[in-house]
């Protein structure tokens, strides 16, 4: 599977990323780069291991940073809230981990009775209704500048946020790591390879201590993850407010979830499919 992104910066530059599991004719590589790690979560993806490994939800979790951070940093306006089942083993997976949604029958019939039996405004308690059914609700956002929406559950948001303060403490302590650490002029004498390789070694460092925190780390994100589950968004997000819980849905999206995450498209934007 290859992933590519992009988006056109002001000023007409672009910007391109490009990310993929399989390197050709080599096997694919390890969950979180660690080979004892693939060793101890077994066969299948991260997400199927989350009850049952700490390293396969550390690995999980670094794995969906950047929809992490996009989600918390969006507008409390932007942000919404769709139904999915809770029971991840009910979705019919139509390969790897990933269910479509817009035509699987059970989410639909789901949705279709919350719909109908829920007859009030108060969100606290639409919610209660709609878990009471067997439905979840992820928090989800629209990537600005694109017809994309990411989203997850309040596990794996959870876990994220813990993570993610983690790694800003080691980047503290890491010096030059960050940009706002460095004097504007302090690598004015420096040729573009020796930033490079300045870059990289802090890089290597960072990913060192990452690494030595695992231990830590392990009892850490289990405990947010399963706090996570009995948290509401308005508890998780630090907003008087919760998200707004779209119980309608877009008729234009095109759906998709994994057991912890979240992925829709605008049906209109793709290309036409090949006769």
């Amino acid at each position: 599977m290859v992933l590519v992104g992009a988006s056109v910066r002001p000023g007409d530059d672009l910007f391109l990323t490009i990310d993929h599991d399989l390197r050709p004719g080599e096997p694919p590589l390890p969950p979180d780069g660690s080979g004892a790690d693939a060793a101890a979560i077994g066969p299948g993806n991260l997400e199927d291991h989350l009850g049952d490994s700490d390293d396969a939800l550390i690995g999980a979790t670094r794995a969906q940073m950047l929809a992490y951070l996009a989600l918390r940093s969006a507008p409390a306006s932007q942000l919404r809230t769709v139904p999915v089942p809770t029971d991840r083993t009910s979705r019919r997976r139509r390969s790897g981990l990933t269910t479509p949604l817009e035509d699987d029958r059970l989410t639909l019939a789901m949705r279709a009775d919350v719909r109908g039996a829920t007859t009030r405004t108060d969100p606290n308690t639409l919610r209660a209704d709609m878990r009471s059914m067997g439905l979840d609700d992820f928090l989800s956002c629209r990537i600005p500048g694109t017809e994309v929406h990411l989203g997850m559950s309040r596990r794996l948001f959870a876990a994220c946020e813990r993570l993610h303060e983690e790694d800003l403490a080691i980047a503290q302590r890491t010096p030059g790591l960050r940009a706002e650490d460095q004097p504007a002029a302090a690598n004015l004498d420096l040729s573009d390879k020796a930033q490079e390789e300045q870059r990289l070694t802090q890089r290597r460092i960072f990913r060192e201590q990452q690494e030595e925190a695992r231990p830590r780390l392990r009892p850490l994100l289990r405990d947010a993850y399963e706090r996570g589950a009995t948290s509401d968004w308005r508890e998780l997000l630090r907003r008087p407010q919760e998200p707004e819980l779209d119980l309608e849905g877009d008729e234009g999206l095109l759906e998709a979830a994994t057991p912890e995450t979240y992925l829709a498209v605008s049906r209109y934007d793709l290309p036409p499919a090949r006769s």
